[in-house]
């Protein structure tokens, strides 16, 4: 179930992506925070300006994260993301040991935007199913309706 609370840092999480997008990066930000909601860390996409095509905002965060914190609690802990966590991605949640995941804009509306942009070559994959795979279970949800998460995107995809 979705709180205020989680409402705010989800939007947060979208001024995230638009420090990216201003970057000249792409429109994507993460962020982690305790269970009563004190924000950890923040992570921006990276993929442009590193030349890193793992530098997703997500996998950015889990490498800030694990070596900061024991998977125990990051267990306890919630990644808000700008958008769902690609396959990549969700593999470094997983393995990192978050215990919940909020989103906003789904992989499937990603693909939407993105179309056949070679920059983002979506796979619509949900996290959702990666995480299933596992051994231990993620709490998922979204995606939650959120315009300021369409509007980082807008223009930047054509």
């Amino acid at each position: 179930m979705i709180s205020s609370k989680d409402m705010e840092l989800l939007k947060h999480a979208v001024k995230v992506a638009e420090r990216a997008r201003e970057k000249g990066n792409h429109p994507f930000g993460a962020l982690l925070a305790t269970k009563d909601g004190q924000i950890l860390l923040e992570a921006e996409n990276t993929v442009l300006s590193e030349k890193d095509c793992t530098g997703h905002a997500e996998t950015n965060l889990m490498r800030l994260a694990s070596k900061q914190y024991p998977s125990e609690f990051l267990q306890q802990c919630t990644l808000y993301s700008s958008t769902e966590p690609c396959a990549m991605c969700a593999g470094a949640i997983y393995w990192g040991g978050v215990g919940r995941v909020v989103f906003a804009l789904s992989e499937e509306e990603l693909l939407q935007l993105t179309g056949a942009n070679p920059q983002n070559p979506t796979l619509n994959l949900p996290c959702r199913e990666v995480f299933s795979r596992g051994q231990r279970l993620i709490e998922v949800e979204g995606p939650i309706p959120l315009p300021e998460a369409l509007l980082v995107h807008a223009g930047f995809w054509d």
